[in-house]
């Protein structure tokens, strides 16, 4: 009868498990012992080309921005130009209205001194008159021209927005509440732009 082996033939010895551990040790020790730690303050590649594209973007960036101020620099110099040219337009346009508008006043003015000059004496009242109404209607003919309307509002309701009341008259007819009743003064617009109010006086019913 044969005693076990509690070994077996297939079992490590303890020194031979350790011999293997301690080798891989070694080994790994060995390469860490060739291999130099990696610096993190170094550069790579990479670092140094994002360094000069920033440098380039920020170039580009000044050239763009001297182009912007050169641009609204121009830009300013044409509208205060151009503002120049506008206004002395206008005021050659209102001087030409202007002198347009005398020389329609020319003539009756020139009418009206002649009717001045008549000597009363050989003058009768009815070509004094006369002579009134001519240079009247030419005055009229002169503003109807250039676009002047006259206010006449006898006879119509009171409107406070081309009219104004110098008086108000008493009246006992309703119909008659704010109604004109007299027209001191004509008034007059120019092309729907009120010049002068019409002086009137309106009815008031008590």
């Amino acid at each position: 009868m044969h005693d076990s082996d509690p070994a077996g033939p297939e079992a490590e010895s303890p020194g031979e498990s350790s011999s293997g551990e301690s080798g891989a040790a070694n080994e790994f020790g060995g390469l860490e012992g060739m291999l130099e730690p990696e610096d993190p303050r170094e550069e790579g590649p990479g670092q140094h080309e994002g360094s000069t594209e920033g440098a380039v973007s920020v170039t580009d960036a000044l050239a763009e921005r001297d182009r912007i101020r050169d641009q609204h620099l121009r830009l300013a110099a044409d509208f205060d130009n151009y503002r120049k040219r506008t206004d002395a337009d206008l005021r050659a346009r209102w001087d030409r209205a202007q002198a347009e508008l005398i020389g329609k006043l020319l003539e009756p003015m020139d009418d009206l001194q002649r009717v001045a000059a008549w000597e009363p004496e050989t003058t009768s009242v009815d070509a004094i008159v006369e002579g009134v109404d001519l240079v009247e209607r030419k005055f009229r003919r002169a503003l109807e021209d250039v676009g002047v309307e006259m206010i006449d509002p006898e006879g119509a309701a009171f409107d406070p927005n081309t009219m104004e009341a110098m008086m108000r008259v008493p009246t006992d007819n309703p119909d008659h509440d704010d109604m004109v009743e007299r027209v001191f003064q004509k008034g007059a617009s120019l092309k729907g732009h009120l010049v002068r109010p019409a002086r009137v006086s309106v009815y008031k019913s008590e």
